[in-house]
């Protein structure tokens, strides 16, 4: 039995990370006169609505704590990791069934909730009693599956719909409930709305829907046989040797029409920004897009789905839509790609700069194992962390980033700050240079979920919070 201490915030198990005195002490110099204040003006991006502020202050006597939890000393030095798989045996991202397989809990078998310098701690007792297969499928999953979760998860997706049938949506209201999650079944308008893809009058949806689509199709009868041009054959052949290396181990994306499908978009893209042109990296980027505009007609196993049974109308549409959806993004982050890559390069340094005075414990034992921060962050930036997270987490990361204000190309790097402090632990136990750039490459999350990603991504809230309107942070 793995016995794991979190910090509970309306629902959201967060782990106690080591660093957690030092950040109160940062914190204290803010406005905000206490942690619960900053959480309550900030609940958006802790998934916390009104009701569940009472939740917070609701103390418990200490009497009712296991031992350990008594001091406030207990984590960095008592929390005990869930443990994962050995990452050499990560032969088939959709089905974890093998014989290292992590054993996942059935339920949550104790919760004690306790306030300790404004913050409320949930013991967690879990039983390791089955295998849960499939534990790496593309689809969203339900972090504890009780019955209290599936009311809020109903109430979330009224809200949305409520949005939605406004004659005119409110984007900035629609961002703020995006921000902690998009439920499955609205995703993908939301994604379209978010992107700035679809307008936000409902009236004109289906004329611009349509126009965009029709011009896309117009695109590549126009510059779909250029591929076999000498200008552009070497960007085709790049491409043609691309596609199928995106996500390999998923049947769904070795079918021919969607390689093909990805092959146009590619191209089509490249095509029309000469300045970068078709970099590696980039083909991956298409995949959220297509996986969320195909859930609109696929409810279940989705990674077996043949896609040329859709309607060729179908199809089309979730083309044309996953190609001004990727264009979108890339608009923000096109230095990424251009020559030399000069954005990747300014964001790994400003990586390194964070992490110097977010974690120095981190930041020299990077330094004393001689790993350069480009070694490992560079795939990082350049994937928008798709290579160090499952499909499925990748979607529920977007869905805040199109939520967020310069999301792709500002709140990603806290996102990376976050990911990289989220292994504190394992990467202080290394020794050597080998161990830990292997580490830093093959980073165990192949059964994280919904709930890791919500970690994650408000512990990235709470340094940019932190950090992005103070420069001083950023001078060593």
């Amino acid at each position: 039995m793995t016995t794991e201490y979190r910090i509970d915030f309306g629902n959201r198990n967060k782990k106690v990370p080591d660093t957690l005195k030092p950040k109160i002490k940062i914190l204290k110099s803010k406005k905000a006169s206490s942690f619960n204040e900053f959480v309550r003006s900030t609940n958006y991006a802790w998934g916390i609505d009104d009701e569940d502020e009472d939740f917070l202050s609701a103390p418990v006597h200490p009497s009712a704590l296991p031992p350990g939890l008594h001091s406030t000393h207990h984590q960095s030095s008592q929390q005990q990791q869930l443990c994962v798989p050995d990452t050499s045996d990560r032969l088939d991202p959709i089905r974890a069934d093998g014989p290292n397989c992590q054993e996942v809990p059935e339920e949550e078998m104790t919760k004690v909730n306790h306030v300790n310098t404004s913050l409320v701690c949930n013991t967690v007792q879990k039983q390791q009693s089955r295998i849960i297969p499939q534990v790496a499928r593309i689809s969203d999953q339900i972090a504890s599956g009780a019955p209290n979760m599936a009311v809020r998860e109903k109430s979330r997706l009224e809200k949305f719909k409520q949005l939605l049938a406004s004659p005119t949506t409110d984007l900035e209201e629609l961002r703020k409930h995006s921000w902690s999650g998009i439920p499955r079944e609205v995703r993908p308008i939301i994604w379209r709305l978010l992107s700035g893809y679809l307008p936000t009058n409902m009236e004109h949806r289906e004329l611009v829907l349509k126009r965009k689509r029709d011009e896309y199709f117009g695109f590549i009868e126009q510059y779909n046989h250029s591929r076999t041009d000498e200008c552009y054959r070497d960007t085709y052949k790049q491409i043609h040797i691309d596609t199928p290396r995106t996500n390999p181990l998923i049947p769904l994306f070795q079918q021919s029409a969607v390689q093909e499908l990805f092959e146009r978009i590619l191209f089509i893209w490249a095509i029309q920004h000469p300045a970068s042109g078709y970099v590696q990296g980039i083909n991956d980027l298409v995949t959220p897009f297509f996986v969320v505009f195909l859930s609109e007609f696929v409810e279940e196993d989705m990674e077996n789905f043949e896609v040329a049974s859709l309607p060729l109308d179908t199809q089309r549409n979730i083309e044309a839509d996953s190609f001004w959806c990727m264009s979108k993004l890339l608009d923000g982050i096109q230095d990424h790609y251009t020559s030399a890559q000069p954005g990747i390069l300014n964001k790994v340094k400003a990586l390194d700069e964070l992490v110097s005075r977010i974690d120095e414990d981190i930041h020299g034992k990077l330094l004393k194992c001689k790993v350069e921060y480009l070694q490992f962050a560079f795939r990082w930036m350049n994937n928008l962390l798709m290579r160090e997270l499952p499909l499925r987490c990748t979607i529920r990361l977007w869905d805040t980033y199109q939520a967020e204000a310069e999301g792709f190309s500002h709140f990603h790097l806290y996102v990376c700050v976050a990911f990289l402090i989220e292994w504190r632990k394992e990467i202080l136990s290394r020794v050597d240079f080998q161990g830990l750039l292997l580490l830093l490459q093959n980073l165990p999350t192949i059964h994280w979920g919904n709930e890791e990603v919500g970690v994650l991504l408000a512990e990235a809230y709470r340094l940019k919070y932190m950090f992005a309107d103070a420069p001083n942070h950023y001078k060593r």
